[in-house]
């Protein structure tokens, strides 16, 4: 009994403190985006392609298209792989919402189809999206947007990274001017510089991310859909054959990826200022991945009490001992988004882990 009283005034003050953080706690309650991209029903009525016999079919024969919301990314990948490029490029120009967040296409073609659609969109805030030499592997106008963008070579590199972001972070934020490094594109390219050039990094906003420190953060509700969401990303990467990923899951990001652990193929996994992942330990995960967490002295999550209950809280502290990750230094990060400032202990760590160097 005493023990579930503790536990009871804990779960207060984790509402108390995740409602009221430096007194810019947010109500706003976000709906997850989920499924299909628009598009997808005038896709699926399309009369099918003639094949030429290839991915098992017979000359002649006619191939529906694959549908997005079913279809794995390898099958995907197959009926691709079986197109000649003539009709690939037909069903970019039809259809590039559909083919820009399919899953399992070749990256090229998710290039081009994203920037038609960036495009068509009419929308001021996402054009610069569409600039040249912008490599936007996925993008989403619905809701706040959700957009994902590769920095490096995806195709041929021999190491790959993943940023997977926290609360605040959409399509339209993308591009930050301000704290630039505070951000997932800003982070990518300081990962991607740290390494040398060496890894492809992904700066993936592919889900439906909190708004401020309120409930959506406290609860697992939105991790959930962005963990299912960023599973069949890497599915999606895997089929194309890229490099398997190190993950780097900042804040809320870091209970995405907890949940999302066990069924992906990363290599490593590394949180940073994480509330929790949902686990109680690195075994809890079920993943083959290396686990890596780090903590500034300066960050504002270490004020967020580590539990979980009535469906509040993730749970347990990544750098604690008792969770069993491995530690990355990170004394001179400052706050809550300064993990990857050039310059500091923190990024170095992630560039070693990133390229494969770390032990």
């Amino acid at each position: 009994m005493r023990r579930f009283g503790r536990t009871l005034v804990t779960a207060v003050l984790t509402v108390a403190v995740i409602t009221g953080t430096a007194g810019w706690a947010s109500a706003d309650t976000q709906q997850a985006v989920t499924g299909p991209v628009p598009g997808t029903a005038a896709w699926l009525a399309e009369p099918g392609l003639r094949a030429g016999g290839g991915a098992g079919t017979g000359p002649g024969a006619v191939r529906g298209l694959p549908d997005p919301g079913r279809a794995a990314p390898r099958e995907v990948a197959r009926f691709f792989a079986a197109l000649d490029p003539d009709e690939a490029q037909a069903l970019v120009r039809r259809h590039p919402l559909v083919v820009g967040n399919l899953d399992g296409v070749p990256v090229a073609l998710r290039y081009q189809a994203n920037r038609i659609a960036i495009l068509a969109s009419g929308e001021a805030r996402y054009l610069s999206l569409a600039g040249a030499g912008r490599q936007i592997l996925a993008f989403d106008p619905r809701g706040r947007g959700q957009v994902a963008e590769v920095f490096g070579d995806l195709a041929r590199a021999e190491h790959v990274a993943v940023i997977v972001p926290g609360s605040d972070n959409d399509a339209s934020t993308h591009d930050r001017t301000r704290k630039p490094y505070s951000g997932p594109g800003g982070m990518a390219q300081a990962l991607r510089a740290s390494t040398g050039d060496a890894t492809a990094v992904v700066a993936w906003t592919g889900y439906t991310t909190p708004v401020g420190v309120g409930l959506d953060a406290a609860q697992g509700r939105l991790a959930e859909a962005g963990a299912a969401r960023l599973t069949r990303f890497l599915a999606g990467l895997d089929a194309v054959g890229a490099a398997d990923p190190a993950l780097f899951c900042h804040s809320y990001g870091s209970v995405v990826c907890g949940l999302a652990a066990r069924n992906t193929d990363a290599r490593d996994i590394v949180v940073l200022g994480s509330p929790g992942m949902r686990a109680d330990n690195v075994a809890a995960l079920h993943t083959r991945a290396r686990v890596w967490a780090a903590k500034s002295p300066s960050d504002w999550i270490d004020d967020i009490p580590n539990v979980e209950f009535a469906g509040l809280g993730h749970g347990a502290d990544p750098t604690s001992s008792a969770f069993g990750a491995r530690r990355v230094p990170a004394a001179d990060a400052e706050g809550h988004a300064g993990y990857f400032v050039p310059g500091t202990q923190s990024l170095a760590a992630f560039a070693a882990i990133a390229t494969g160097a770390a032990r």
